[in-house]
């Protein structure tokens, strides 16, 4: 089997090279960039299976980078920042990263972020097809697919989004605390409660995008459940 291919966006030379060889004593493939450029370059052509991106490039803010990576790619992102500010955090999050990591960092810890994150995008197994009126979850194939006058429609979910919907069609009608949310879509991330609300607003904009409104209910002081609001 091939190893996943990791991509480490990192402008200081001896930061990106002792990631380079934890990563690669775990068994990971990787490949590196320090400009946004060259970074934006490799995930067209290289498609990694997961990119450790840092938010200080010398070209381009590693948030713009993300949302153009966004703009055609669901690669799982984790975010290597020397800003420990939750506001950052949340506004990485928002833009589709699956973790953030703060420096100074254990290279180990990061090295078991990268498996964690990417277990939670490759774990899902099974041919099992989960549908909830007009949305339906191909756990085999990783896909959401939402079914419109249009036709059917393949939704952009990152990791972490596809994991939530996972969850909350699964159980639909059922009321997920936040913290079994974090639970089950961030195991091994020390995000706090509210990050989920940052993932669910992002998942909440893309089923609406897709003409999907009102799956997604807010119940006050508890967290979410998935069910089409009545009258939607």
């Amino acid at each position: 089997m091939i190893s996943s291919l990791v991509l480490v966006v990192e402008d200081d030379e001896e930061i990106a090279a002792l990631l380079e060889k934890y990563l690669a004593r775990a068994g990971y493939r990787t490949t590196k960039a320090s400009t946004g450029l060259t970074a934006l370059t490799h995930v067209q052509r290289l498609q990694p299976d997961l990119i450790l991106l840092d938010i200080g490039l010398p070209d381009i803010d590693g948030f713009d980078l993300l949302t153009k990576v966004r703009g055609n790619s669901t690669v799982p992102v984790i975010f290597l920042s020397a800003m420990d500010d939750s506001t950052d955090k949340l506004l990485g999050l928002k833009l589709g990263a699956d973790d953030y990591v703060t420096k100074p960092f254990n290279p180990q810890e990061v090295v078991a972020r990268v498996g964690a994150v990417l277990k939670r995008t490759k774990g899902i197994a099974g041919s099992e097809v989960i549908r909830h009126d007009a949305i339906e979850v191909q756990l085999d194939s990783h896909l959401a697919i939402a079914s419109t006058e249009k036709g059917r429609i393949e939704l952009p979910l990152t990791a972490t989004e596809f994991r939530l919907l996972v969850c909350l069609i699964s159980s639909p009608f059922k009321t997920f605390e936040r913290t079994s949310l974090l639970d089950a879509c961030l195991p091994e991330s020390d995000a706090l409660d509210r990050t989920i609300d940052t993932h669910i607003a992002n998942l909440r904009r893309k089923l609406t995008e897709s003409g999907q409104d009102g799956y997604i209910t807010t119940v006050r002081g508890i967290g979410y459940r998935f069910a089409r609001s009545t009258g939607v």
